[in-house]
């Protein structure tokens, strides 16, 4: 499997993340996406019309949508991460999938206006992302009074990958996570996952897991 990435997409990196939680190997198309804008390039918009990233390939498969590929990945690889067969848990998991696009617009866009300087109302950026904040940390507090830890069931799905990348990397926009301890705690537990795997600006954590890259002193 093929993936077009781009290393400061959050999109990009919760397929590589699931990928590397669930041991599959993607073969890394590295995208020139700021500055060079190559995703709206001909070759790349033959793949995906919309020009913009993630794009899978695997065979003649042609994947564009982040929340798919997800799916597609966890179905061949990972069936446990699919709320599978409870109809309850089904429809939890496609609405957070939703909302993950609703922090992908506001997290995610004032990110892009702060860091990359993209066109776009910062402010109205931050309050729609504040909300978003707010809702979720009213979720996971209710989930965690009920002893649950994670966003649909008893275990980390692609709802929880699907949201995690956009709030952790909420500060690039200038949004504190600091008011929100539900949050920080579910981050947590995702960042303590055997094979999490780091972006810029979102790091393991190195008190639970050894340095890849350390050598062996022993």
């Amino acid at each position: 499997m093929i993936l077009y990435d781009y290393i400061l997409s959050p999109s990009c990196y919760k397929l590589r993340l699931l990928a590397s939680l669930l041991d599959v190997p993607l073969e890394l198309r590295a995208v020139d996406f700021h500055p060079g804008r190559e995703h709206k390039g001909a070759a790349l918009l033959a793949l995906n019309p919309a020009g913009c990233l993630p794009i899978l390939v695997d065979g003649d498969l042609v994947l564009t949508e982040s929340a798919a590929i997800l799916a597609y990945l966890a179905a061949q690889s990972g069936p446990n991460w699919l709320a599978d067969g409870d109809p309850q848990a089904i429809a939890l998991q496609q609405q957070w999938l939703s909302f993950s696009h609703r922090l992908a617009e506001a997290l995610g866009g004032a990110r892009l206006v702060e860091m990359l300087h993209f066109d776009g109302d910062l402010e109205a950026l931050q309050s729609d992302g504040i909300a978003a904040l707010r809702e979720l940390e009213a979720a996971l507090f209710t989930r965690r009074i009920a002893g649950g830890t994670f966003l649909v069931g008893d275990m980390p799905s692609i709802a929880d990958i699907a949201c995690f990348p956009y709030v952790a990397l909420a500060p690039d926009g200038s949004i504190s996570l600091d008011p929100y301890p539900s949050i920080r705690l579910w981050m947590r537990a995702l960042r303590s996952l055997p094979g999490f795997i780091e972006m810029p600006g979102i790091h393991r954590l190195h008190e639970l897991a050894p340095d890849p890259f350390a050598k062996d002193l022993s």
